[in-house]
């Protein structure tokens, strides 16, 4: 994965992508026991044009770096990569306040643990439900931290039933 970071490291240096971090189940490896996934979700601001968001820069740097998407992913160095843009305020916030963090000598950056729960939670699938129960096993959020970033997005009464 550190090769792949490094492309997205790249693609962000030179514009094909904003301000990025990893958020979902690979983000949470940052924090948490590990979680079963496919991809590596790669939440970044993309250029648009009013609502609409062009993936045309993206995809040309890609393609120049010998990548190509197949479906929703791009195959990166062996990794399946998802490039996705802040669909809720929600996930631009955790974009915006995302942590530096190092893998394997790469720079990244990683959603807050605090965001991530939140964005399950937020979200509201099953296998989120699951996932936080699992990463609350093995990790605290600052709850302090927690509790203001439901608040201020209105998921008190969600994540009680996401906890429950």
């Amino acid at each position: 994965m550190d090769k792949t970071l490094g492309v997205i490291n790249a693609l962000e240096s030179e514009g094909a992508i904003g301000k990025y971090a990893i958020g979902g189940a690979v983000g949470l490896l940052f924090y948490a026991e590990p979680a079963v996934t496919y991809d590596l979700d790669i939440f970044c601001f993309l250029p648009h044009q009013g609502v609409l968001v062009d993936l045309g820069p993206l995809y040309s740097s890609l393609k120049k770096k010998g990548y190509s998407p197949a479906g929703e992913h791009v195959e990166i160095e062996g990794v399946p990569v998802q490039f996705l843009p802040p669909t809720t305020e929600l996930v631009h916030e955790a974009i915006e306040k995302a942590l530096q963090k190092s893998f394997a000598g790469v720079p990244t950056r990683v959603f807050r643990y605090e965001h991530l729960l939140a964005i399950m939670a937020q979200t509201g699938r099953p296998k989120d439900r699951a996932r936080i129960t699992q990463a609350l096993e093995s990790a605290e959020p600052e709850h302090s931290v927690l509790e203001d970033i439901l608040k201020r997005h209105n998921l008190l009464d969600t994540w009680a039933k996401m906890v429950a």
